[in-house]
């Protein structure tokens, strides 16, 4: 009776719908457009800053899955993006693997790491969980510091990591592209790769369990799903993403070093999802612009107060829209379709 009571008088959390996932084909295709046309026409610093926001939009979109999907939040991504980075840089200086079989690796680390920590997890949800993947975050630079790892993490003085050349069948063809913009076309393709993943994974029966115990566990249980089962996979998937996001970071920055991935990186990155929109998987791109444009435009109009106007955008953005970029989105949506109308 007690079980009946919970469920019925338990708080309704609206789904993201199947068709509200993923941009239509229209809006898909416009921005893909621009994001391959634009690094044609700037300069080799602004196609860095794009290739970190790819990255970043990776890494939120990975922690989109696991606290928009299936409702459990972490603030340790920092750790598994670290774990990414340090397999890549590893892979390449020591054992001279090729940096895109570096990625997979990454990733399938990363995803062990997390499926492993999300068993322990289980026994946490909530506050509970968030400061558990906080200790997390606090505790992985520490342990890359360790003397025992020292020769292959470079320890303190962190690792060099050689960023590598155009394929040379390119130069063959006549195209002369630089290291920045081949690293940018290449992060974009794995970009593309992983949110054709991400929205088929949320569509699938996995998804649909996932968001099963997003909104009500105990429904969930009571019609079958594998609660543990899903919120470790959930777990695990985010973190292998994240894993592979860290890998093309370490690449792009051509550096890893322990105080690269402190708690500041794990804030960010919750923030990124924040803004971009919980459950709403197009929003990476914009939570991700947020986290690597607007310190710059902040520290743009005020080099000594840059933190106290990132902290008024972020609040106007947080008020104006509470939903973050996907009640954008829907704004602009229903302005078009009005337009259409008439």
């Amino acid at each position: 009776m007690s079980t009946v009571q919970d469920v019925s008088t338990a708080p309704v959390v609206a789904a993201v719908p199947k068709k509200a996932m993923a941009l239509g084909p229209l809006a898909s295709l416009i921005i893909l457009a621009l994001l391959i046309v634009t690094p044609l026409f700037v300069k080799n610093f602004i196609i860095f800053q794009m290739t970190m926001w790819l990255i970043y939009a990776i890494a939120v979109l990975a922690l989109n899955i696991l606290t928009g999907a299936s409702g459990q939040f972490s603030l340790g991504q920092s750790a598994f993006y670290a774990l990414g980075a340090y397999t890549s840089a590893i892979l390449m200086e020591h054992v001279g693997v090729n940096y895109a079989l570096t990625l997979p690796v990454a990733g399938l680390v990363c995803f062990i790491a997390g499926f492993l920590f999300g068993l322990p997890a289980l026994r946490l949800s909530g506050i509970y969980l968030a400061l558990a993947t906080f200790a997390l975050a606090v505790a992985m630079p520490q342990l890359l510091k360790l003397g025992v790892f020292e020769h292959w993490t470079g320890g303190v003085q962190g690792l060099v990591v050689t960023k590598p050349d155009a394929p040379e069948i390119l130069a063959s063809l006549g195209l002369k592209v630089s290291q920045d913009m081949w690293l940018y076309f290449f992060t974009l393709a794995v970009t593309i790769l992983i949110y054709i993943f991400s929205v088929n994974l949320l569509k699938s029966r996995s998804g649909r369990a996932m968001m099963a115990i997003r909104d009500n566990e105990i429904a969930a249980s009571a019609m079958g799903v594998d609660v543990s089962l899903y919120k470790t996979l959930a777990f695990g998937v985010s973190a292998g993403i994240t894993g592979v996001a860290g890998g093309l970071g370490a690449i792009a920055v051509q550096f890893v070093a322990p105080d690269g991935y402190t708690i500041q990186l794990a804030i960010a990155l919750f923030l990124g999802v924040v803004v971009g929109g919980v459950g709403w998987l197009p929003g990476s791109l914009a939570g991700a612009a947020f986290i690597v444009f607007v310190p710059n435009i902040a520290e743009h109009i005020s080099k000594g107060l840059s933190g106290a106007v990132f902290g008024v955008i972020l609040i106007i953005i947080i008020f104006l829209l509470p939903n973050g970029a996907r009640q954008l989105a829907y704004l602009a949506q229903g302005l078009i379709g009005k337009l259409r109308k008439h």
